[in-house]
């Protein structure tokens, strides 16, 4: 569960980075992009990504490891 936890922190920081680089440098990658109804909200989206990405890796941090 640690190692999801992890997983899914990284993919949402990743996408959280690549939608506020899109924003910035109006690159073509990231997530929020390619959803249209989030287009307006880019950079709300992805800050809350970012936010979300924390919370996992401190939940990820709380747990055991599996083998304990």
């Amino acid at each position: 569960m640690k190692r999801l936890l992890e997983l899914l922190g990284f993919l949402a920081l990743a996408q959280g980075v690549l939608g506020l680089l899109h924003e910035v440098t109006d690159g073509r990658v990231g997530l929020v992009r390619r959803l249209g109804f989030l287009d307006p909200y880019g950079v709300y989206a992805s800050v809350a990504l970012i936010v979300l990405a924390c919370a996992l890796f401190a939940a990820a941090g709380s747990r055991r490891s599996g083998g304990e």
